[in-house]
Parts: C-alpha cells; sequence; structure tokens
C-alpha cells in the first residue's frame, strides 16, 4: 500500500468509528505502530484528525473536549456552514445592535451579512473583528486576553465591557448542544464571555452543524432553550421537533 493510500486508509478509519488506537491502525494495515505514529504525526499536522495519546480521533469529536484553531475547523461540514449563514445572515435588521461569537461558523457569517444602515457589530474576536473591517462594517471589539487557539478575547476586561451593552440579537457557536446539558464549550473562560453576551441580547441565536447535537463539552454557557438554533445536516429526530432548532 502506497504511504498516501495508507493515510486516506487511516483518516476513513477514524472518521468511522470515531477514534481508533494505533495497534488496532497497525493490524488493520499491516505496519508497524512506529509507522502508524508517524502518519498520524502527518495527518494531524495536515488538520486531517487529531492524535490523541495512543492513537488518533476525528476532530469533530476533538472538538467538544478542547478548542481547535480556526484553521482546523474551518474545512468541516463547510456546505452546511454555508446554509446555516446565509439563513442567520438574514435575521440582522437595520438600525441593529449585533454580537457575534468567535468561531469558525460564526467567520462564515460574516461573508454572508448583508449590508444594511445603521448596523454596529460587537464582537470577542480579533479575527472576526478584521473581517467585519474589511467588509466596511462598523465594529467594535471587546478587551480582554487574548486565547490564542480561538483568537478570542477573555478575562475580566471583556466581561466589563460587555455587562454595558445591550444587543438586539446576537449569534454564538457551541462545542456541543444537548437538551438536558445545555450549550456547552471546553474553556471557562469563553463560556462567561458566551454567557454574560446571551446575557445582554435579546434575540439569541446558536449557529452549528448537526455534528454537535447530542455531544457534551465540560463548560456549560446556556440552557438550550435560551437560543434558537439555526442548523444543517442530519439533525436527530429528538431535536428537529423541537420549536427552538430551525434546520435549512
Amino acid at each position: 500500500m502506497l504511504a498516501e493510500d495508507r493515510l486516506n486508509a487511516i483518516v476513513s478509519m477514524v472518521q468511522q468509528a470515531g477514534s481508533v488506537t494505533v495497534p488496532e491502525l497497525a493490524e488493520a494495515l499491516g505496519v508497524t505502530a512506529s509507522t502508524i505514529r508517524r502518519d498520524l504525526q502527518t495527518l494531524d499536522r495536515a488538520h486531517r484528525i487529531a492524535k490523541v495519546h495512543g492513537g488518533a480521533t476525528s476532530l469533530e469529536r476533538a472538538h467538544v473536549t478542547c478548542d481547535l484553531t480556526i484553521g482546523e475547523r474551518s474545512d468541516l461540514h463547510n456546505d452546511d456552514k454555508e446554509r446555516i449563514c446565509a439563513r442567520a445572515a438574514a435575521l440582522v435588521e437595520p438600525d441593529s445592535f449585533v454580537y457575534i461569537d468567535s468561531g469558525s461558523t460564526t467567520l462564515k457569517l460574516i461573508e454572508h451579512l448583508p449590508r444594511l444602515e445603521g448596523v454596529t457589530y460587537v464582537t470577542d474576536s480579533v479575527l472576526h473583528a478584521h473581517h467585519l473591517a474589511l467588509r466596511g462594517m462598523r465594529t467594535v471589539v471587546l478587551g480582554g486576553e487574548l486565547k490564542p487557539e480561538t483568537e478570542a478575547l477573555v478575562g475580566p476586561d471583556a466581561l466589563a465591557t460587555l455587562d454595558r451593552y445591550n444587543f438586539n440579537c446576537g449569534f454564538w457557536g457551541s462545542n456541543g448542544i444537548a437538551a438536558e446539558q445545555g450549550l456547552t464549550t471546553p474553556d471557562i473562560e469563553e463560556a462567561q464571555v458566551k454567557r454574560i453576551s446571551m446575557r445582554h441580547t435579546a434575540k439569541r441565536f446558536v449557529i452549528s452543524d448537526a455534528s454537535k447535537f447530542g455531544m457534551v463539552a465540560p463548560v456549560k454557557f446556556a440552557d438550550f432553550r435560551d437560543a434558537t438554533i439555526i442548523t444543517a445536516g442530519e439533525v436527530p429526530a429528538k431535536y428537529r421537533a423541537m420549536d427552538n432548532v430551525i434546520t435549512v
């Protein structure tokens, strides 16, 4: 088997199983454990899988327990994100004060935002602020400490800034979405920013592909029904019937 074929086979096995161990991969592909470890390093650097101790896991599963970089998330579920963001962008009205959370889906949202009179966007993301400004949008950035993985601003300064604002509507991402455990994220400080920004927003929208349903990350930032969830993909039947879930 050629090296490229072996790498593709590893990705396929990880995607099907969710996670696999080095011995499992070595046995299935007929190579040594050291070869598999080198392959996993290559695939991890290419953002095709997430290398973990003793094996590998899919990027979707890794995203629940730790924050991936924007680059690692940007190519996941692209078609679904396009449909979600087109629907979400249409909800922004003229003369609105709008909050945009950090994340790969909310970054995609910026591409779809209409040019409307009197709209101001506030974000906790340096990257998002840059993209908003490039589109000629009036943009406000929170203060605070920059978190490298997600390029989000967190900490007391970010929370103090949010406490002064009241938003007409806002858009958030979520690593996990579950009816019982609510909306969840891996990081405590980012959860605080999400929680406070939601508290100061009249119309709250979580924009997320269907892979996040049923997932639970370590830190809850809102109850399941605290926001309308705009999604796409294979949404579990349990959630499709709920009145705060919009599937596009």
